[in-house]
């Protein structure tokens, strides 16, 4: 097995990426044949994935079983959670996501893609583009994932028919065109043999395109957000810990986007106070400006109370707050989500009451029709959502942050994650609706 060292690592750019697709598609066929052919894989894992394929009855390694690694995964033969694995090459470092198939576990697919700036889908050669690859596509679509690469697999039960690949291509891409994906890249592939997914393959000649490894090294990918909005949601607030600085009061939190420099004059929300920042402490040593990912304490000069799940920002460039939210969101609970669903919304580190007041619409994923107010979401349904919570809060569009701009709704009878929502997002802008919602007697 081929080493890199620390030297190459730290050249190396980073490039998050999720696979998507039906039942039996070879999702994590694939992912194991990119793991194996990269030579990414351990001897002692793979010799552990050849003594359960040897155990199953199976001549060759189950490369499947790389990413399989719960039991009932493996008795089933499909994936449940999602997998994640770290791997990389002389050219890139890599994160990704292996989410499932089912139907039943679209929600896990939009945790895998929820950070992703590239999404795997994969379609069978046999089956061609189905409701589940539709549905994938549109949820990469709405959580804004700028590649999209359609890996065409199977193409060895096929006869590695150029005609059945570039039909299967047409009509995803057309279909992902109409939802707005900015790039589709499509790619025949069969995972099990191994053609084109590390190595290019003899049988398809007639394609000329980048394998699947050589897509994911070379795909541009930009980790710059110090053009976009600065935000620090607070998470923690540290008080004084030593007798030798007794007034220490800092605002813990990781920057969501953009930059924040000693001198700023920034604004807290939702109280609206204004202040600037009298230093700032990354690692526990003093710098004087700090930048997305990075987890800073900042401190300020005037003493405003500030709490978890406040919003540090810029004066001069502060998101407006408001109580009435209108958002796309994909729902992924059981029970199904009701006009006067009584919720907690959590946006970045703060968790406030809501309501749901309406459902314009739910999103048809066979035309992209909207079905004009269902009344409710049930599991998978993608729709547009209208929420009034109890508090004002800060909220960016999702098209400019997707940190910012997205929350998820919760049950506040047991916790459940119903609803993952992108506030702004839309297909298609409904005509407006009237509200004739009589008073529900909430006072907010």
């Amino acid at each position: 097995m081929s080493t890199i060292t620390t030297e190459e690592l730290s050249a190396t750019t980073l490039l998050r990426f999720a696979t998507a697709g039906s039942v039996d598609d070879g999702k994590s066929t694939l992912v194991g044949r990119l793991l194996h052919d990269s030579k990414s894989v351990l001897t002692d894992q793979l010799e552990a994935v050849e003594r359960a394929s040897a155990s199953r009855g199976q001549e060759a390694p189950d490369l499947a079983l790389l990413t399989d690694g719960l039991r009932a995964e493996r008795e089933q033969g499909i994936t449940i959670d999602v997998a994640y694995r770290y791997f990389a090459t002389p050219r890139r470092r890599f994160i990704l996501a292996d989410t499932p198939g089912h139907v039943q576990y679209t929600r896990n697919m939009v945790t895998g893609a929820s950070t992703a700036e590239l999404t795997v889908i994969l379609v069978d050669a046999r089956n061609g583009v189905v409701e589940q690859t539709r549905r994938h596509a549109a949820i990469a679509a709405l959580l804004r994932v700028p590649h999209v690469v359609l890996a065409v697999n199977k193409m060895d039960l096929v006869g590695y028919e150029e005609k059945v690949f570039a039909a299967i291509a047409e009509e995803f891409t057309a279909y992902a065109t109409e939802l707005g994906v900015p790039e589709v890249t499509a790619i025949p592939i069969s995972a099990l043999v191994g053609d084109n997914v590390v190595d290019p393959s003899s049988h398809m000649d007639w394609y000329g395109g980048p394998t699947v490894l050589e897509h994911l090294e070379t795909v541009p990918v930009s980790h710059d957000l110090s053009h976009c909005h600065a935000r620090l949601p607070v998470q923690y607030v540290i008080r004084p810990q030593s007798a030798d600085h007794p007034d220490y009061r800092g605002y813990a939190g990781q920057i969501a986007a953009g930059s924040f420099r000693v001198g700023e004059q920034v604004t807290v929300l939702p109280s609206g106070r204004s202040t600037k920042i009298s230093g700032i402490d990354l690692l526990g040593e003093p710098v004087d400006v700090a930048w997305t990912t990075q987890s800073v304490t900042l401190l300020l000069e005037d003493d405003i109370d500030i709490s978890r799940g406040d919003l540090i920002v810029p004066s001069k460039d502060a998101p407006p707050t408001t109580q009435d939210i209108e958002a796309t969101v994909c729902h992924v609970a059981d029970a199904p989500l009701t006009v006067g669903h009584r919720v907690l919304l959590k946006h970045g580190t703060r968790t406030v009451k809501a309501i749901v007041k309406d459902i314009p619409s739910r999103l048809t994923l066979d035309d992209l029709s909207l079905h004009p107010h269902p009344g409710q979401l049930v599991a998978n349904d993608i729709g547009r959502v209208k929420i009034r919570t109890a508090e004002p809060l800060p909220v960016d569009s999702y098209a400019d942050s997707r940190r910012t701009g997205s929350f998820i709704l919760i049950d506040p009878n047991d916790g459940t994650t119903l609803t993952a929502g992108m506030v702004g997002e839309s297909f298609a802008a409904p005509e407006p609706v009237k509200d004739e919602s009589e008073d529900d007697g909430w006072d907010f």
